[in-house]
C-alpha cells in the first residue's frame, strides 16, 4: 500500500509538469545508469528552493517536493519499459505498480476474453471487474462497448487503474472504485469479472482458498451472475472447477499463461485450449470430445510432438493425439509419437533421429559423433537435472540436436531429434 507522500506524487505525476517530466525519461537510461538519470532529473528542479514543486499552482501539485515526483516518474519509467512485454505501445502511457504488473493479464489475452465476453452479453452491459487491479482487464472490456465497475480494495491501485481509463479515453466508460471484492452480494452485476489477488506479503500464493478474495466467495460471486468469468493462475487443480463452468486454458505463443472459467451466459464447453499468436494469426482452440477415448500407446515412430501447455493443462492430450493419428509413448507422460508430419497448432513436431536407453557416457558419445554443439534438452517424466547433464555433456561442434528425456515405463529413455516445420 502505498504512503501519502506516494499517493501525493502519483497525482502530481498527472498533472501537465508531471507528465512532461515523464515523457522525458528514457527507460533504457534508467535501467543502464538509474542514479545518473536520478542525478540529471532532480538537477533539473525549477528555480526556487531545492525542493520546490515544479510550478506549483495548476501546472503542478502544492507541496510535493521536486525529488518525490522525480522519485516517482523513475519508479513509473522502469515499470513502463517492463510492462512493453505485456502491453505493447499501450504501456507508455499507462501507468503501473509492481505488484500490479506482475499480476495484470497481458493485452492479447485481455483482448481475446473481452472479445468473447462482448460476443456472449447484451450491448452496453455494465460488468463489475472485481479486483480490478492496475485496470488491465477492465480497459479491455470497456474498449469492447461495455460498461465496466472497477473495484480495488488498494486505494492507490485503484487511483492507477482510473488514471489508466483516463490516458486510454474509456473514461466515459469506467468507474473505478475502491472497495472489498468480497462484501459485493451475488447478484449486484448482471456480468461479472474477477481476477482474485494471487500475491501477498510474501509473495506468490498457490492456494487457491488462500486468494483475496478466496477461491470460494469468487465462485459464489460468480454464480450470482447471469454472465462471469473468473480468473486463475494455469495450474488451477481440476477438481476445483465447479459443475456449470467452461474452463478454459490459454497460452501466447507456446507460453501458458493462465486459466479463465466462463458461467452462465458465457457457458460453452467443459473443457478448453485457447492458443494465442503473436504473429497476428487467430486463435486456436481445442476443446474435448466426450466421445473419444484413451489414445494408443506405441513405441517411438518417425515423429514426436509436444503438446503446447495449455492443450496439457486442459487434459486435452488424446484430442491433439487423434488429430495427428498418434500415440502416447508412456499412457501418464504428455509426449504424442507418430509417423504422419502433420500442420498442427496444438504440438510442436520433432524428427526422431535415433532412440536410445539413457545413459551419460553413450549420449556424449553420440553427441560427439554428430559434431553436436548446440543441444536443445527436454524432459518430461524424467528425474534428470538438465543443467548437470548440459555441463556433463560438454558438446562442441557446429551441429544441432534436440535431446529428448523421458520413459517408456520404468525404463529411461533417450531421444535424438531435430526440429521439423509442421505449424500451420
Amino acid at each position: 500500500m502505498a504512503t501519502s507522500a506516494q499517493s501525493a506524487a502519483f497525482r502530481a505525476l498527472r498533472t501537465p509538469a508531471g507528465r512532461r517530466l515523464l515523457d522525458s525519461i528514457d527507460p533504457a537510461e534508467v535501467d543502464a545508469d538509474p542514479l545518473g538519470a536520478a542525478t540529471r532529473l532532480r538537477r533539473a528542479a525549477p528555480a526556487g528552493a531545492p525542493d520546490a514543486e515544479p510550478g506549483g499552482g495548476p501546472d503542478g501539485e502544492a507541496g510535493v517536493p521536486h525529488a518525490d515526483l522525480v522519485t516517482a516518474a523513475l519508479t513509473q519509467a522502469r515499470l513502463r519499459g517492463r510492462a512493453r512485454a505485456k502491453f505493447g505501445d499501450l504501456a507508455e502511457r499507462m501507468y503501473f505498480t509492481p505488484d500490479g504488473l506482475e499480476q495484470a493479464t497481458r493485452r492479447p489475452v485481455a483482448e481475446y476474453r473481452a472479445r468473447r465476453f462482448a460476443a456472449g452479453v447484451a450491448p452496453d452491459t455494465l460488468v463489475g471487474d472485481l479486483c480490478c487491479g492496475i485496470g488491465a482487464d477492465m480497459l479491455a472490456l470497456a474498449a469492447e462497448g461495455l460498461r465496466v465497475d472497477g473495484v480495488d480494495s488498494d486505494p492507490f491501485t485503484a487511483a492507477v487503474a482510473e488514471a489508466n481509463a483516463a490516458a486510454l479515453g474509456l473514461s466515459g466508460r469506467v468507474r473505478v472504485r475502491r472497495g472489498d471484492a468480497a462484501l459485493t452480494a451475488p447478484g449486484d452485476y448482471d456480468a461479472v469479472f474477477c481476477d482474485p489477488a494471487r500475491r501477498g506479503k510474501r509473495g506468490r500464493i498457490f492456494d487457491p482458498h488462500a486468494y483475496s478474495p478466496p477461491w470460494g466467495t469468487a465462485m459464489d460471486l460468480a454464480q450470482g451472475a447471469s454472465a462471469a468469468c473468473v480468473k486463475a493462475a494455469p495450474g488451477i487443480p481440476h477438481e476445483l472447477v465447479p459443475d456449470g463452468a467452461s474452463a478454459e486454458w490459454i497460452s501466447v505463443d507456446g507460453d501458458v499463461k493462465e486459466a479463465a472459467l466462463w458461467f452462465g451466459a458465457l457457458y460453452d464447453v467443459p473443457r478448453r485450449a485457447t492458443l494465442l499468436r503473436g504473429d497476428g494469426r487467430s486463435p486456436a482452440t481445442l476443446t474435448a470430445d466426450p466421445g473419444l477415448g484413451a489414445p494408443p500407446v506405441a513405441a517411438p515412430r518417425r515423429y514426436l510432438y509436444e503438446p503446447d501447455g495449455a492443450v496439457i493443462r486442459a487434459h486435452l492430450v488424446a484430442e491433439a493425439a487423434a488429430a495427428v493419428g498418434g500415440a502416447l509413448l508412456d499412457p501418464h507422460i504428455a509426449y504424442i509419437t507418430s509417423d504422419r508430419l502433420v500442420a498442427t497448432p496444438f504440438a510442436r513436431a520433432y524428427a526422431v533421429d535415433d532412440v536410445l536407453p539413457f545413459s551419460l557416457k553413450r549420449l556424449r558419445s553420440v553427441l560427439r559423433e554428430r559434431g553436436a554443439g548446440t543441444v536443445t534438452i527436454k524432459k518430461r517424466g524424467s528425474a534428470v537435472d538438465v543443467e548437470k547433464l548440459r555441463r556433463d555433456l560438454r558438446p562442441s561442434g557446429p551441429g544441432s540436436v534436440v535431446v529428448v528425456l523421458t520413459r517408456i515405463g520404468d525404463r529411461p529413455i533417450c531421444l535424438l531429434c531435430s526440429e521439423v516445420t509442421a505449424s500451420p
